[in-house]
């Protein structure tokens, strides 16, 4: 039975979000079928175009979830 892959296959794909039985068969797949070989690399182009989110939060955003943690933390029966 020939397996059928559809735009939110690939875009899972893209993101990693696959199994490796999905993973195999959609590489097969992009490999005999050119019209879906297309529609991969058009997807795969737009996804590397979003640009990529950082996240470093100020050292000040760091100590105090520090302090808040050491505030609420339970304390240990003696």
């Amino acid at each position: 039975m020939e397996q059928y892959y559809t735009q939110l296959d690939l875009v899972r794909f893209i993101y990693k979000e696959t199994s490796a039985t999905e993973n195999v068969g959609i590489c097969e797949a992009l490999n005999e079928d050119p019209l879906l070989r297309e529609e991969y690399e058009e997807l795969y182009g737009s996804y590397l175009k979003i640009p990529k989110a950082k996240f470093s939060p100020r050292p000040t955003a760091l100590q105090n979830i520090l302090s808040y943690s050491e505030q609420t933390a339970l304390n240990p029966m003696h």
